[in-house]
Protein backbone atom coordinates (compact mmCIF):
# COMPACT_ATOMS: atom_id res chain seq x y z
CA UNK A 1 0.00 0.00 0.00
CA UNK A 2 2.75 2.53 -1.28
CA UNK A 3 0.22 5.49 -1.37
CA UNK A 4 -0.56 5.45 2.32
CA UNK A 5 3.08 5.99 2.91
CA UNK A 6 3.64 9.67 4.10
CA UNK A 7 5.94 12.00 2.41
CA UNK A 8 9.39 12.46 3.60
CA UNK A 9 8.78 16.42 2.73
CA UNK A 10 7.38 18.42 5.35
CA UNK A 11 7.61 21.56 7.67
CA UNK A 12 6.57 21.49 11.60
CA UNK A 13 4.77 23.92 13.10
CA UNK A 14 2.13 23.78 15.96
CA UNK A 15 -1.31 23.11 15.44
CA UNK A 16 -4.65 22.48 16.79
CA UNK A 17 -7.29 20.35 15.28
CA UNK A 18 -10.74 18.82 16.33
CA UNK A 19 -12.53 16.35 14.99
CA UNK A 20 -16.00 14.12 15.36
CA UNK A 21 -16.68 10.48 14.64
CA UNK A 22 -20.12 8.58 15.30
CA UNK A 23 -20.03 4.85 16.24
CA UNK A 24 -21.25 1.98 14.31
CA UNK A 25 -23.03 -1.24 14.99
CA UNK A 26 -22.11 -4.26 12.68
CA UNK A 27 -24.39 -6.35 11.12
CA UNK A 28 -22.45 -8.98 9.63
CA UNK A 29 -20.08 -9.65 12.49
CA UNK A 30 -15.75 -9.20 12.48
CA UNK A 31 -14.66 -11.03 15.10
CA UNK A 32 -11.30 -12.83 14.72
CA UNK A 33 -8.62 -11.66 13.12
CA UNK A 34 -5.09 -11.71 11.87
CA UNK A 35 -1.37 -9.80 12.23
CA UNK A 36 -1.15 -6.18 12.00
CA UNK A 37 -5.86 -5.69 12.54
CA UNK A 38 -6.95 -8.12 9.61
CA UNK A 39 -10.12 -9.43 9.49
CA UNK A 40 -10.73 -13.09 9.64
CA UNK A 41 -13.83 -12.15 7.56
CA UNK A 42 -15.43 -9.10 5.78
CA UNK A 43 -18.29 -7.43 8.12
CA UNK A 44 -20.98 -4.63 7.55
CA UNK A 45 -22.24 -1.99 9.90
CA UNK A 46 -24.95 0.74 10.53
CA UNK A 47 -23.05 4.16 11.26
CA UNK A 48 -24.88 5.70 14.08
CA UNK A 49 -25.44 9.41 14.25
CA UNK A 50 -25.53 10.56 17.51
CA UNK A 51 -23.02 8.77 19.41
CA UNK A 52 -20.06 10.09 18.77
CA UNK A 53 -16.63 11.20 20.05
CA UNK A 54 -15.47 14.34 19.97
CA UNK A 55 -11.74 15.31 20.11
CA UNK A 56 -9.23 18.49 19.99
CA UNK A 57 -5.96 17.72 19.65
CA UNK A 58 -3.02 20.27 19.98
CA UNK A 59 0.46 19.43 18.79
CA UNK A 60 3.44 21.26 19.65
CA UNK A 61 6.96 20.66 18.14
CA UNK A 62 9.26 19.46 20.39
CA UNK A 63 12.36 17.43 20.34
CA UNK A 64 10.56 14.46 22.60
CA UNK A 65 7.89 13.06 21.60
CA UNK A 66 4.70 12.75 24.07
CA UNK A 67 1.14 12.13 24.94
CA UNK A 68 -1.41 13.48 27.07
CA UNK A 69 -4.83 12.35 27.17
CA UNK A 70 -8.15 13.60 28.85
CA UNK A 71 -11.16 11.89 28.41
CA UNK A 72 -14.47 14.40 29.75
CA UNK A 73 -11.79 16.47 31.40
CA UNK A 74 -9.95 13.54 33.18
CA UNK A 75 -6.68 12.77 32.65
CA UNK A 76 -6.08 8.97 31.14
CA UNK A 77 -2.41 8.20 31.69
CA UNK A 78 -3.05 3.76 30.18
CA UNK A 79 -5.21 5.80 27.37
CA UNK A 80 -2.07 8.32 27.07
CA UNK A 81 0.19 5.37 26.80
CA UNK A 82 -1.55 3.56 24.42
CA UNK A 83 -2.14 6.28 21.88
CA UNK A 84 1.54 7.12 21.96
CA UNK A 85 2.25 3.24 21.28
CA UNK A 86 -0.22 3.73 18.32
CA UNK A 87 1.43 6.32 17.25
CA UNK A 88 5.18 4.68 17.06
CA UNK A 89 3.35 2.04 14.82
CA UNK A 90 1.81 4.11 12.30
CA UNK A 91 5.02 6.55 11.97
CA UNK A 92 5.70 4.76 9.01
CA UNK A 93 2.68 6.42 6.98
CA UNK A 94 3.23 9.84 8.86
CA UNK A 95 6.86 10.01 9.05
CA UNK A 96 6.05 13.49 11.28
CA UNK A 97 3.98 12.09 13.77
CA UNK A 98 6.77 11.50 16.28
CA UNK A 99 8.27 14.89 16.26
CA UNK A 100 6.59 16.84 19.00
CA UNK A 101 3.97 16.47 21.82
CA UNK A 102 0.50 16.05 21.69
CA UNK A 103 -2.02 16.96 24.19
CA UNK A 104 -5.82 15.00 23.24
CA UNK A 105 -9.22 16.11 25.19
CA UNK A 106 -11.61 13.73 24.18
CA UNK A 107 -15.34 12.90 25.11
CA UNK A 108 -18.21 10.84 24.11
CA UNK A 109 -21.85 12.01 23.91
CA UNK A 110 -22.73 8.62 25.22
CA UNK A 111 -22.13 6.45 28.56
CA UNK A 112 -18.86 5.03 28.86
CA UNK A 113 -18.89 1.01 28.64
CA UNK A 114 -22.72 1.51 27.41
CA UNK A 115 -22.45 -1.09 24.74
CA UNK A 116 -21.65 1.65 22.37
CA UNK A 117 -18.17 1.33 20.62
CA UNK A 118 -16.19 3.94 21.84
CA UNK A 119 -12.95 2.59 20.30
CA UNK A 120 -14.49 2.74 16.97
CA UNK A 121 -15.47 6.56 17.44
CA UNK A 122 -12.41 7.52 19.27
CA UNK A 123 -10.03 6.07 16.99
CA UNK A 124 -12.18 7.64 13.77
CA UNK A 125 -12.13 10.68 15.27
CA UNK A 126 -7.81 10.77 16.66
CA UNK A 127 -7.21 9.48 12.61
CA UNK A 128 -9.29 12.40 11.16
CA UNK A 129 -7.39 14.92 13.35
CA UNK A 130 -4.19 12.87 12.25
CA UNK A 131 -5.21 13.96 8.43
CA UNK A 132 -5.91 17.38 9.31
CA UNK A 133 -2.43 17.39 11.45
CA UNK A 134 -1.47 15.57 7.93
CA UNK A 135 -2.71 18.68 5.45
CA UNK A 136 -0.61 21.19 7.84
CA UNK A 137 2.66 19.31 7.35
CA UNK A 138 2.79 17.33 3.97
CA UNK A 139 0.81 19.07 1.86
CA UNK A 140 -3.26 18.94 1.61
CA UNK A 141 -4.63 15.76 0.14
CA UNK A 142 -8.02 15.43 -1.91
CA UNK A 143 -11.29 14.42 0.27
CA UNK A 144 -11.19 10.73 -1.25
CA UNK A 145 -7.58 9.88 -0.74
CA UNK A 146 -7.65 12.10 2.73
CA UNK A 147 -10.94 9.75 3.89
CA UNK A 148 -9.37 6.13 2.60
CA UNK A 149 -5.86 7.50 4.66
CA UNK A 150 -8.41 8.10 8.19
CA UNK A 151 -9.84 4.72 7.22
CA UNK A 152 -6.73 2.79 7.09
CA UNK A 153 -4.76 4.68 9.91
CA UNK A 154 -8.11 3.96 12.28
CA UNK A 155 -8.24 0.00 11.47
CA UNK A 156 -4.80 0.01 12.90
CA UNK A 157 -6.13 1.19 16.38
CA UNK A 158 -9.39 -0.37 16.21
CA UNK A 159 -10.36 -2.72 13.53
CA UNK A 160 -14.11 -1.56 13.77
CA UNK A 161 -12.54 2.11 14.00
CA UNK A 162 -12.03 1.78 10.14
CA UNK A 163 -16.25 1.67 9.28
CA UNK A 164 -16.80 4.57 11.37
CA UNK A 165 -15.72 7.03 8.50
CA UNK A 166 -18.27 6.84 6.32
CA UNK A 167 -22.24 6.99 6.60
CA UNK A 168 -24.15 4.94 6.27
CA UNK A 169 -23.94 0.95 5.65
CA UNK A 170 -20.01 0.69 5.66
CA UNK A 171 -17.76 -2.74 4.46
CA UNK A 172 -14.52 -3.76 5.93
CA UNK A 173 -12.71 -6.57 4.58
CA UNK A 174 -12.55 -8.53 1.10
CA UNK A 175 -15.24 -10.25 -0.69
CA UNK A 176 -16.05 -10.50 -3.93
CA UNK A 177 -19.57 -8.94 -3.11
CA UNK A 178 -18.35 -5.58 -3.04
CA UNK A 179 -16.23 -3.95 -5.44
CA UNK A 180 -13.45 -2.53 -4.33
CA UNK A 181 -13.79 -3.97 -0.58
CA UNK A 182 -10.27 -4.42 1.44
CA UNK A 183 -9.37 -6.03 4.15
CA UNK A 184 -6.84 -2.99 5.00
CA UNK A 185 -9.59 0.06 4.70
CA UNK A 186 -13.61 0.69 5.10
CA UNK A 187 -15.73 1.12 2.07
CA UNK A 188 -18.98 2.74 1.74
CA UNK A 189 -21.82 0.40 0.40
CA UNK A 190 -23.54 1.68 -2.31
CA UNK A 191 -26.86 3.28 -1.48
CA UNK A 192 -27.89 2.24 -5.14
CA UNK A 193 -27.99 -1.27 -4.20
CA UNK A 194 -30.22 -0.75 -0.61
CA UNK A 195 -33.90 -0.42 -0.67
CA UNK A 196 -35.50 2.63 0.82
CA UNK A 197 -36.97 0.32 3.73
CA UNK A 198 -33.40 0.10 4.93
CA UNK A 199 -32.22 3.83 4.89
CA UNK A 200 -34.31 5.03 8.24
CA UNK A 201 -33.45 2.58 10.99
CA UNK A 202 -33.78 3.62 14.59
CA UNK A 203 -30.84 2.27 17.10
CA UNK A 204 -31.95 2.07 21.29
CA UNK A 205 -28.99 1.24 23.27
CA UNK A 206 -30.69 -0.91 26.41
CA UNK A 207 -27.73 -0.57 28.81
CA UNK A 208 -27.86 -3.75 30.40
CA UNK A 209 -24.75 -3.90 32.08
CA UNK A 210 -22.78 -0.73 32.36
CA UNK A 211 -19.54 -2.16 34.14
CA UNK A 212 -16.39 -3.46 32.40
CA UNK A 213 -16.61 -6.35 30.32
CA UNK A 214 -15.28 -9.45 32.17
CA UNK A 215 -13.37 -10.55 28.99
CA UNK A 216 -11.86 -7.87 26.45
CA UNK A 217 -12.59 -7.95 22.94
CA UNK A 218 -8.85 -8.11 22.32
CA UNK A 219 -8.71 -11.15 24.06
CA UNK A 220 -12.29 -12.63 22.42
CA UNK A 221 -10.51 -11.93 19.00
CA UNK A 222 -7.56 -13.66 20.16
CA UNK A 223 -9.54 -16.77 21.56
CA UNK A 224 -11.12 -17.29 17.87
CA UNK A 225 -7.38 -18.88 16.98
CA UNK A 226 -7.81 -22.11 19.02
CA UNK A 227 -11.69 -22.35 18.61
CA UNK A 228 -12.75 -25.22 16.92
CA UNK A 229 -15.36 -23.77 14.94
CA UNK A 230 -13.94 -20.12 13.84
CA UNK A 231 -13.05 -21.58 10.14
CA UNK A 232 -16.66 -22.34 9.58
CA UNK A 233 -17.70 -18.87 11.32
CA UNK A 234 -15.34 -16.94 8.75
CA UNK A 235 -17.11 -18.71 5.65
CA UNK A 236 -20.56 -18.31 6.95
CA UNK A 237 -19.70 -14.64 6.98
CA UNK A 238 -18.93 -14.60 3.50
CA UNK A 239 -22.27 -16.57 2.51
CA UNK A 240 -24.39 -14.42 4.94
CA UNK A 241 -23.05 -11.51 2.77
CA UNK A 242 -23.72 -13.14 -0.45
CA UNK A 243 -27.38 -13.51 1.24
CA UNK A 244 -27.39 -9.90 2.77
CA UNK A 245 -26.92 -8.18 -0.54
CA UNK A 246 -29.70 -9.65 -1.91
CA UNK A 247 -31.73 -8.85 0.81
CA UNK A 248 -30.50 -5.11 0.91
CA UNK A 249 -32.00 -4.66 -2.53
CA UNK A 250 -34.97 -6.25 -2.80
CA UNK A 251 -36.35 -4.96 0.24
CA UNK A 252 -37.08 -8.47 2.14
CA UNK A 253 -37.58 -7.12 5.97
CA UNK A 254 -38.29 -10.86 7.24
CA UNK A 255 -35.21 -12.10 6.20
CA UNK A 256 -33.01 -9.20 6.97
CA UNK A 257 -34.24 -9.64 10.81
CA UNK A 258 -33.53 -13.36 10.64
CA UNK A 259 -30.01 -12.53 9.32
CA UNK A 260 -29.03 -9.69 11.68
CA UNK A 261 -30.27 -11.72 14.57
CA UNK A 262 -28.74 -15.14 13.54
CA UNK A 263 -25.08 -12.87 13.14
CA UNK A 264 -25.47 -11.31 16.79
CA UNK A 265 -26.49 -14.66 18.29
CA UNK A 266 -23.85 -16.24 16.64
CA UNK A 267 -20.95 -13.95 17.92
CA UNK A 268 -22.23 -14.97 21.10
CA UNK A 269 -22.18 -18.71 20.30
CA UNK A 270 -18.53 -18.38 19.76
CA UNK A 271 -17.84 -16.86 22.80
CA UNK A 272 -18.94 -19.87 24.36
CA UNK A 273 -16.72 -22.38 22.71
CA UNK A 274 -13.84 -20.38 22.98
CA UNK A 275 -11.13 -22.27 25.71
CA UNK A 276 -11.71 -20.96 27.98
CA UNK A 277 -15.21 -20.07 27.45
CA UNK A 278 -16.96 -17.58 28.42
CA UNK A 279 -20.45 -15.46 28.86
CA UNK A 280 -21.00 -11.75 27.69
CA UNK A 281 -24.74 -11.55 27.91
CA UNK A 282 -26.67 -11.13 31.35
CA UNK A 283 -29.95 -12.23 32.42
CA UNK A 284 -31.80 -9.05 31.43
CA UNK A 285 -29.77 -9.71 27.98
CA UNK A 286 -32.01 -13.35 27.41
CA UNK A 287 -35.09 -11.57 28.98
CA UNK A 288 -35.00 -8.78 26.41
CA UNK A 289 -34.59 -10.92 23.48
CA UNK A 290 -36.97 -13.35 24.44
CA UNK A 291 -39.36 -10.47 25.19
CA UNK A 292 -38.50 -9.09 21.73
CA UNK A 293 -39.23 -12.77 19.75
CA UNK A 294 -43.15 -12.74 21.52
CA UNK A 295 -44.14 -9.13 20.50
CA UNK A 296 -43.16 -9.79 17.40
CA UNK A 297 -44.63 -12.96 16.88
CA UNK A 298 -48.54 -11.43 18.45
CA UNK A 299 -47.65 -7.91 16.46
CA UNK A 300 -45.60 -8.57 13.35
CA UNK A 301 -44.21 -5.15 13.90
CA UNK A 302 -40.10 -5.08 12.99
CA UNK A 303 -38.65 -4.96 16.11
CA UNK A 304 -35.45 -7.01 16.46
CA UNK A 305 -32.08 -6.73 17.60
CA UNK A 306 -28.38 -7.20 17.47
CA UNK A 307 -25.53 -7.63 19.85
CA UNK A 308 -21.96 -6.11 20.19
CA UNK A 309 -19.29 -8.10 22.39
CA UNK A 310 -21.22 -7.30 25.65
CA UNK A 311 -24.58 -7.38 27.54
CA UNK A 312 -26.40 -4.67 26.02
CA UNK A 313 -28.72 -4.91 22.84
CA UNK A 314 -29.09 -3.00 19.95
CA UNK A 315 -32.64 -2.40 19.10
CA UNK A 316 -33.35 -1.81 15.89
CA UNK A 317 -37.14 -0.70 14.02
CA UNK A 318 -37.40 1.50 10.90
CA UNK A 319 -38.97 4.65 10.96
CA UNK A 320 -42.35 4.10 9.79
CA UNK A 321 -46.16 4.39 10.90
CA UNK A 322 -45.83 1.77 13.22
CA UNK A 323 -42.60 3.37 15.33
CA UNK A 324 -44.68 4.54 17.83
CA UNK A 325 -46.19 1.55 18.89
CA UNK A 326 -42.34 -0.20 18.89
CA UNK A 327 -41.41 2.49 20.85
CA UNK A 328 -44.05 2.35 23.61
CA UNK A 329 -43.38 -1.41 24.14
CA UNK A 330 -39.52 -0.67 24.63
CA UNK A 331 -40.49 1.79 27.41
CA UNK A 332 -43.13 -0.26 28.70
CA UNK A 333 -41.86 -4.06 28.87
CA UNK A 334 -37.66 -3.77 27.96
CA UNK A 335 -36.17 -0.76 30.12
CA UNK A 336 -36.93 -2.52 33.10
CA UNK A 337 -34.21 -5.17 32.59
CA UNK A 338 -31.49 -2.33 31.92
CA UNK A 339 -29.07 -1.88 35.27
CA UNK A 340 -30.54 1.84 35.90
CA UNK A 341 -33.28 2.55 33.71
CA UNK A 342 -31.15 3.62 31.15
CA UNK A 343 -31.28 3.80 27.55
CA UNK A 344 -29.65 5.35 24.17
CA UNK A 345 -31.72 6.93 21.89
CA UNK A 346 -30.08 7.00 18.24
CA UNK A 347 -30.45 6.74 14.29
CA UNK A 348 -28.77 5.38 11.53
CA UNK A 349 -26.64 8.32 9.45
CA UNK A 350 -27.09 8.21 6.17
Amino acid sequence: MEEFFGSDHYKIINAKVSESCPSNIALIKYWGKYENQIPANPSISYTLSQCKTNTEIEFFAEKKFSVQTFLAGKEEVKFGEKIEKYFKNIEQYLPWILKGKYIIKTENTFPHSSGIASSASGFGAIAKCLMDFDDFFSGKSDDDSKLKKASFLARLGSGSACRSLYDGLVVWGETKEVADSSDLFAVPYSTKEIHSIFKNFNDWVLLIHEGEKSVSSTVGHGLMNTNPYAERRFREAHENFSLLKDILKSGDMKSFIQLVEHEALTLHAMMMMSEPAFILMKTGTLAVINKIWEFRKETNLPLFFTLDAGANVHLLFPSNKDEDKIKSFIIKELVQHTQNNDFVKDVMRF
